[in-house]
């Protein structure tokens, strides 16, 4: 299947337009185990170090390899970087969807493809380029084997000779992929120059698509969010994670095992942190409520199905009021669903996970930066409202490639929270665990080992008083429930505000969060200068919703929420938010094809509803 879908009305490609600089989306289709990653990651940092905002997506198989796997990137001088629908330059590496993805193209774009392809008897309204790759790398690499995984550096360097991207840089991105691997480096820049001379005596440029130099990337650096939200939980204070392996999450704790061990063994060589691998998800988040109990900081990351199983534990956290981070990096479902496609669907059934009444704190990342900065807030709330905290990245976030600013140092202390010491209960006498003291649904607690006799008590998921006693009694445990749900209206106070940019006198609102943000951005800017549309925009940050939620949607005739489920799931939390008279204010803008959200999405359906 091809990654585009149908061409936009309108569309004409690169035909008939002048020189197009800083503004086009690359897909290469390969195969999954042929080495394209490295050569698509080369081509990337190319252009970014060139100057040129750049993002970097990429949609693979769930089984095994040989099977169909394309990355896109995107490269905007405005610094769009959410997905574009449109494909304009094409690099058909793949027999099996080389012909599909053609025909998917608009007019005008262009179509490297291996020789043997003969894609150009497809159609006549687009450029293409042929090249003899297998003639091309055989000269290059002797090692017949390797010759395979090579090849696609030739791409690269024609790439580069296409788009006027400089070989130098291409030659310093190949050193910083292989930087520990001198030879292979060698190879595949030898490989990448062949591409670049072979496409320089041969190849005439006809497209309209430029690379240039420019400054917009100076400092910034290129992260995925798993590899971003690993390093903010280190940083953070997390000593303790449990997990099942689970696409998407997997990369964020394996690459959470590499951070810890290079900085977190102490004076004595002993590690100072325990990473454990579950038998299942159920076991992890078990773990994780353990040690939460015992005073670690503690988290796990899954995905959807995870999420599922580990239902009945989260209720014993959120009764028995004990601290955990839960990482869930959001996929497609119901049930195995697409385990490689991004989506925003596990948002309704998380904030209330478990049987009977529950209500759970969650973080909306949108970019790296959040994911490392969230980190020290999730563990922080976790641990101040005794609950665990779920941090809802996606696929798109976690695993994709993104550009960000360098992440701060953290500068604020560790909150552990209403935690009594042994000097406070010789102070104290004793405490009751369950009694709301300062009338904001939170208790006191002590951690075990604390020496004194009044620190012990009961963490009973069954009725219990303030005094942590088991009771049956209706007023008890009504009291207790009542306290819980105060503690969640406090939690509005602290959890992270919305961000909220202001159109010109706009009458109309949209309402996003999540990667859904970067697609809403460029849309925005579609809606005004397509169609003399001012919006306002809200990102949500966290649930349970601020004051600035309400108000916001107070101010505007229609608010639109965009999100990346089929059900508006986040709507449906905002429509139990709001008074009734709110609600019909509210439209659902939903996207669930499991592909990134992209802008022009966003703008036909919203000038659509809107009778544009």
């Amino acid at each position: 299947m091809a990654t585009t879908d149908v061409v936009p009305r309108g569309s004409t490609g690169g035909v008939g337009h002048k020189r197009v600089v800083n503004d086009m989306s690359i897909q290469v289709a390969t195969v999954n185990g042929s080495g394209s990653q490295s050569s698509n990651t080369v081509l990337l940092r190319s252009i970014f170090q060139m100057g040129v905002p750049v993002s970097g997506k990429n949609m693979f198989p769930s089984n095994i390899a040989g099977l169909p796997t394309w990355y896109t990137i995107r490269a905007n001088k405005n610094g769009y970087i959410g997905r574009k629908k449109e494909i304009d330059f094409l690099v058909a590496m793949n027999p099996e969807t080389a012909q599909e993805d053609t025909l998917s193209l608009a007019p005008g774009a262009s179509v490297l493809y291996d020789e043997p392809l003969a894609l150009h008897k497809l159609r006549d309204d687009l450029i293409f380029y042929s090249v003899p790759y297998d003639k091309l790398v055989a000269a290059v690499c002797p090692e017949a084997k390797l010759r395979k995984l090579v090849k696609n550096m030739v791409y690269v360097g024609v790439v580069a000779n296409l788009l006027t991207i400089e070989m130098s840089e291409v030659e310093i991105a190949i050193r910083k992929q292989f930087a520990k691997k001198a030879k292979a480096a060698n190879l595949n820049l030898a490989a990448a120059q062949a591409g670049f001379d072979y496409a320089k005596a041969n190849l005439q440029k006809r497209g309209v698509f430029y690379i240039e130099r420019m400054n917009k990337t100076a400092g910034k650096i290129i992260i995925d969010g798993n590899s971003a939200a690993a390093l903010g939980c280190m940083f953070a204070g997390c000593t303790v994670v449990t997990w099942y392996p689970i696409t998407p999450s997997s990369s964020l704790v394996e690459t959470m095992i590499e951070y810890m061990k290079e900085y977190r063994i102490g004076p004595d060589g002993k590690a100072t942190f325990a990473i454990v691998q579950a038998e299942d998800e159920l076991a992890a988040i078990g773990m994780v409520i353990g040690a939460g109990w015992a005073g670690a900081r503690s988290m796990t990351a899954t995905a959807g199905p995870g999420i599922s199983l580990m239902s009945e534990f989260a209720g014993l956290a959120y009764y028995v009021e004990v601290p955990g981070v839960i990482w869930d990096i959001q996929r497609v479902g119901p049930s195995t669903g697409l385990p490689t496609r991004t989506s925003q669907g596990d948002i309704l059934s998380t904030a209330f996970l478990s049987h009977g009444d529950t209500k759970n704190i969650m973080l909306l990342p949108c970019s790296a930066e959040e994911c490392f900065t969230m980190a020290t807030d999730a563990f922080n709330l976790a641990e101040q409202f005794q609950t665990l905290v779920f941090v809802m990245s996606d696929l798109d976030l976690g695993m994709n490639n993104w550009m960000a600013d360098p992440f701060p140092y953290p500068s604020t202390p560790i909150k552990r929270g209403k935690v009594l010491s042994k000097e406070d209960l010789d102070r104290l006498g004793g405490f009751a665990r369950y009694k709301d003291v300062d009338g904001d649904g939170i208790g006191y607690r002590t951690l075990p080992g604390t020496s004194h006799p009044a620190a012990a008590y009961f963490a009973r998921g069954s009725g219990h008083n303030e005094k942590a006693q088991y009771s049956e009694r209706a007023d008890d445990f009504e009291n207790n429930m009542e306290r819980l749900n105060r503690k969640f209206e406090t939690a509005r106070s602290f959890v992270p505000r919305p961000e909220i940019t202001k159109g010109n006198k706009a009458k109309i609102g949209i309402i996003g969060y999540g990667t859904s943000h970067w697609g809403i951005t460029e849309s925005r800017d579609q809606l005004r200068d397509e169609y003399a549309i001012e919006t306002d925009y809200l990102r949500l940050r966290a649930y349970p919703f601020t004051r600035e939620v309400h108000e916001f949607i107070e101010q505007h005739e229609h608010v639109y929420v965009v999100e990346q489920n089929r059900d508006a799931q986040m709507l449906s939390l905002l429509k139990l938010d709001l008074k009734p008279e709110l609600i019909v204010r509210l439209r659902s803008i939903s996207h669930i094809t499991g592909l990134p959200l992209d802008a022009r999405s966003i703008t036909d359906e919203l000038t659509s509803m809107e009778g544009k």
